[in-house]
Protein backbone atom coordinates (compact mmCIF):
# COMPACT_ATOMS: atom_id res chain seq x y z
CA UNK A 1 0.00 0.00 0.00
CA UNK A 2 1.30 3.41 -0.97
CA UNK A 3 1.35 5.58 1.60
CA UNK A 4 0.50 9.32 0.63
CA UNK A 5 0.58 12.92 2.67
CA UNK A 6 -1.22 15.88 1.74
CA UNK A 7 -0.19 18.85 3.56
CA UNK A 8 -2.92 22.23 3.07
CA UNK A 9 -3.13 25.63 4.00
CA UNK A 10 -6.27 26.87 4.27
CA UNK A 11 -7.78 30.19 5.15
CA UNK A 12 -11.63 29.73 5.09
CA UNK A 13 -12.45 25.81 4.80
CA UNK A 14 -11.78 25.52 0.86
CA UNK A 15 -8.05 23.87 0.02
CA UNK A 16 -9.12 22.00 3.21
CA UNK A 17 -12.15 21.04 1.98
CA UNK A 18 -10.04 19.78 -1.36
CA UNK A 19 -7.69 18.14 0.46
CA UNK A 20 -10.43 15.88 2.23
CA UNK A 21 -11.89 14.91 -1.02
CA UNK A 22 -8.49 14.36 -2.67
CA UNK A 23 -7.79 11.51 0.37
CA UNK A 24 -10.78 10.43 -0.97
CA UNK A 25 -9.85 9.58 -4.15
CA UNK A 26 -6.41 7.61 -2.80
CA UNK A 27 -8.63 5.99 -0.17
CA UNK A 28 -10.65 4.50 -3.18
CA UNK A 29 -7.66 3.25 -4.62
CA UNK A 30 -6.06 1.74 -1.82
CA UNK A 31 -3.39 3.94 -1.08
CA UNK A 32 -3.39 5.16 2.71
CA UNK A 33 -3.57 9.19 3.27
CA UNK A 34 -2.41 11.40 6.00
CA UNK A 35 -3.80 14.69 5.79
CA UNK A 36 -2.20 17.68 7.90
CA UNK A 37 -2.46 21.60 8.26
CA UNK A 38 0.82 23.18 7.54
CA UNK A 39 1.09 24.49 10.86
CA UNK A 40 0.89 20.58 12.26
CA UNK A 41 3.54 19.15 10.03
CA UNK A 42 7.88 19.12 9.67
CA UNK A 43 9.10 19.25 6.30
CA UNK A 44 11.52 16.33 7.24
CA UNK A 45 7.98 14.41 7.27
CA UNK A 46 7.62 14.92 3.85
CA UNK A 47 10.84 11.74 3.02
CA UNK A 48 8.80 9.50 5.10
CA UNK A 49 5.99 9.27 2.51
CA UNK A 50 5.51 7.66 -0.99
CA UNK A 51 3.69 10.47 -2.35
CA UNK A 52 3.55 14.15 -1.09
CA UNK A 53 0.45 16.31 -2.24
CA UNK A 54 0.80 20.13 -1.29
CA UNK A 55 -1.84 22.39 -1.25
CA UNK A 56 -2.46 25.99 -1.12
CA UNK A 57 -4.80 28.74 -1.44
CA UNK A 58 -3.79 31.35 -3.87
CA UNK A 59 -3.07 34.78 -1.66
CA UNK A 60 -3.17 38.53 -2.86
CA UNK A 61 -2.13 38.50 -6.52
CA UNK A 62 -0.63 35.02 -6.71
CA UNK A 63 1.01 34.11 -4.01
CA UNK A 64 1.84 31.90 -1.41
CA UNK A 65 0.07 31.81 2.10
CA UNK A 66 2.68 33.59 4.70
CA UNK A 67 1.35 30.11 6.98
CA UNK A 68 3.40 28.12 4.66
CA UNK A 69 6.39 30.11 3.64
CA UNK A 70 8.49 28.58 6.20
CA UNK A 71 7.75 25.16 4.94
CA UNK A 72 8.39 26.30 1.66
CA UNK A 73 11.66 27.85 1.95
CA UNK A 74 12.80 24.44 4.40
CA UNK A 75 11.86 22.71 1.38
CA UNK A 76 15.78 23.70 -0.40
CA UNK A 77 16.70 21.65 2.57
CA UNK A 78 15.08 17.88 1.49
CA UNK A 79 15.86 15.38 -1.15
CA UNK A 80 12.43 13.59 -2.45
CA UNK A 81 13.97 11.96 -5.30
CA UNK A 82 11.74 8.72 -5.53
CA UNK A 83 8.55 10.56 -4.23
CA UNK A 84 5.55 11.14 -6.39
CA UNK A 85 3.79 14.68 -6.00
CA UNK A 86 1.00 17.14 -6.87
CA UNK A 87 -0.01 20.21 -6.11
CA UNK A 88 -3.74 21.74 -5.47
CA UNK A 89 -5.03 24.66 -4.58
CA UNK A 90 -8.58 27.05 -4.38
CA UNK A 91 -8.07 30.24 -5.79
CA UNK A 92 -10.30 33.26 -7.61
CA UNK A 93 -10.18 33.24 -10.98
CA UNK A 94 -11.03 37.50 -11.00
CA UNK A 95 -7.19 38.06 -10.51
CA UNK A 96 -4.61 38.09 -13.01
CA UNK A 97 -2.84 35.47 -11.60
CA UNK A 98 -5.11 32.29 -11.06
CA UNK A 99 -3.92 29.84 -8.25
CA UNK A 100 -0.08 30.69 -8.60
CA UNK A 101 0.51 29.46 -5.41
CA UNK A 102 -0.22 26.21 -7.02
CA UNK A 103 2.53 26.63 -9.44
CA UNK A 104 4.78 27.71 -6.92
CA UNK A 105 4.60 24.55 -4.85
CA UNK A 106 4.70 22.48 -8.30
CA UNK A 107 8.00 24.09 -9.07
CA UNK A 108 9.23 24.06 -5.56
CA UNK A 109 7.96 20.26 -5.64
CA UNK A 110 10.10 19.71 -8.38
CA UNK A 111 13.41 21.64 -7.45
CA UNK A 112 13.34 19.41 -4.44
CA UNK A 113 13.93 16.13 -6.30
CA UNK A 114 10.10 15.00 -6.53
CA UNK A 115 8.48 13.72 -10.02
CA UNK A 116 5.56 16.39 -10.31
CA UNK A 117 2.87 13.46 -11.84
CA UNK A 118 0.33 15.69 -12.72
CA UNK A 119 -0.78 19.14 -13.86
CA UNK A 120 -1.59 21.06 -10.06
CA UNK A 121 -5.54 20.94 -9.34
CA UNK A 122 -7.14 24.64 -9.31
CA UNK A 123 -10.52 25.19 -7.79
CA UNK A 124 -12.27 28.77 -7.79
CA UNK A 125 -13.40 29.32 -4.05
CA UNK A 126 -15.69 26.84 -2.60
CA UNK A 127 -15.69 23.18 -4.73
CA UNK A 128 -19.17 22.38 -6.46
CA UNK A 129 -20.44 19.07 -6.79
CA UNK A 130 -18.64 18.35 -10.10
CA UNK A 131 -15.48 19.88 -8.42
CA UNK A 132 -15.89 17.66 -5.39
CA UNK A 133 -15.49 14.60 -8.07
CA UNK A 134 -12.91 16.15 -9.84
CA UNK A 135 -10.83 16.71 -6.35
CA UNK A 136 -11.75 12.22 -6.00
CA UNK A 137 -10.33 11.88 -9.31
CA UNK A 138 -7.52 14.14 -8.81
CA UNK A 139 -6.75 11.23 -5.87
CA UNK A 140 -7.42 8.40 -7.82
CA UNK A 141 -5.36 9.54 -10.80
CA UNK A 142 -2.26 10.37 -8.60
CA UNK A 143 -3.13 6.57 -7.18
CA UNK A 144 -2.67 5.22 -10.60
CA UNK A 145 0.79 6.91 -10.87
CA UNK A 146 2.10 4.26 -8.59
CA UNK A 147 0.65 0.96 -10.32
CA UNK A 148 1.85 2.17 -13.64
CA UNK A 149 5.21 2.02 -12.18
CA UNK A 150 4.93 -0.93 -10.93
CA UNK A 151 4.08 -2.47 -14.11
CA UNK A 152 7.00 -0.85 -15.90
Amino acid sequence: MQACLIVYASMTGNTEELARFIAEGIRKSGGSVVIKDILEVDVSELQQYDGILLGAYTWGDGELPDEFLDFYDEMSQINLLGKKAAAFGSCDSSYENRGGAVDFLTAKLKESGAEVVQEGLKIDLAPNDVEKEQCIYFGVSFMAHFSQRKGA
